[in-house]
């Protein structure tokens, strides 16, 4: 991997700043490194299958659509790098999106682009084509598809927004929610961001908090163990996160502690409503159905600062990671998506619903 630093500050919109992409005259996958963000901004350039899987697993890149983008463009990579006959073409790229789709199981994004790529990829190669194009089109698609998608879901969610909330957020701060924010100041409603700091990366203290510092929205930090008090203490309205799939019948899974703070946010009263994108993975029945994607325990002894890592444990104990956890139907409030909002139990409604704007 190939580190160089630009000058261009980052947002999260990738079509606007760019933060992933696939460049043309270097025939590297650029994408902006989130293990360093926002104190370094540099970005990682991945020429082979083999690194954007490493840059996937290390959490170089982060978030569930990001990181299908991502796998999408290594998956174009295969494409382009292959010059065997058909027959082994074939292999090597199937090769190459087992070995993506394996780099992050728990991620709903990723089971759906990196398979899409390859189908286009595939139907190419049969017909005479350019498979690695084909693949580039389909992702740089739904790339564009998923902003419009954030944007519309974004803006469902500024409904729910009411002026002078304090609302908790947990891991990062996807587009969706930067739009809810963006669109709830641009109605006149003030808020503030509240969240977690996301150990052991540090997502909430580092990217949620740089997003809302770019958008000029107040935001307070507080560590993973304090939501619950001030949700006694009547210091939070709402909790509102994102999630990184949604099963058939309600249930979300998002980054660990996710649960956590619904069960206390059930406990207080306080209304969770998921940032649901595009709606429910058809092919996930319920929480039991999603894989829990287990991280090397070796992460939870060490803290992410600005040049690097800090061990905070003592040596020759055993440690536990699971990265993400499942919240139950009966926690949720509402899921919003593009299409507006949908009660958790009611979500396989989604695909039945108007593909409107907000």
């Amino acid at each position: 991997m190939e580190f160089s630093a630009l000058d261009t500050p980052p947002a999260l919109l990738a079509d606007r700043f760019k933060t992933l992409r696939y460049d043309e005259e270097t025939g590297a996958v650029v994408v902006l490194d989130r293990r360093r963000y926002p104190f370094q901004t540099e970005y990682v350039r991945l020429r082979t299958v083999e690194e954007v899987a490493e840059a996937i697993t290390n959490m170089t890149v982060q978030g569930g659509p990001p990181l299908a983008y991502v796998a999408g463009l290594g998956l174009a990579l295969a494409a382009r790098d292959q010059a065997a006959p058909a027959a082994r073409q074939r292999e090597h790229l199937q090769t190459a999106a087992a070995r993506l789709l394996a780099t992050r199981p728990t991620a709903d994004d990723l089971k759906q682009i990196v398979p899409l790529a390859l189908e286009a990829a595939l139907s190419a190669l049969d017909a005479g084509g350019d498979p690695f194009r084909a693949a580039l089109d389909v992702v740089n698609g739904e790339i564009e598809r998923g902003n419009a998608v954030s944007r519309r879901c974004g803006q469902h969610a500024a409904r729910l927004v009411e002026d002078g909330d304090q609302i908790l957020t947990h891991c990062f701060a996807g587009a969706a929610l930067c739009w809810m924010l963006w669109t709830a100041w641009q109605q006149g409603k003030a808020v503030t961001l509240v969240g977690c700091e996301t150990r052991p990366y540090f997502q909430g203290a580092r990217l949620t908090a740089a997003s809302a510092r770019e958008m000029d929205i107040p935001f307070r930090l507080i560590t993973d163990g304090m939501a619950a008090h001030l949700m006694s203490a009547g210091r939070l309205n709402k909790f509102i996160c994102a999630a990184d799939r949604i099963t058939m019948d309600g249930h979300i899974t998002n980054k660990i502690g996710t649960l956590t703070h619904a069960i206390a946010a059930h406990h207080f009263g306080l209304p969770f409503y998921v940032l649901g994108y595009d709606g429910p993975d058809p092919a996930t029945a319920t929480g039991a159905d999603i894989p829990i994607e287990e991280r090397d325990p070796e992460e939870v002894f060490h803290a992410r600062g600005e040049s690097g890592t800090v061990r905070t444990a003592v040596r020759g104990i055993g440690g536990y990671y699971p990265a993400f956890d499942v919240t139950p139907p009966h926690l949720i409030s509402a899921i919003c998506t593009d299409r507006g909002l949908f009660a958790p139990r009611a979500i396989r409604d989604y695909f039945d619903a108007p593909d409107s704007v907000a």
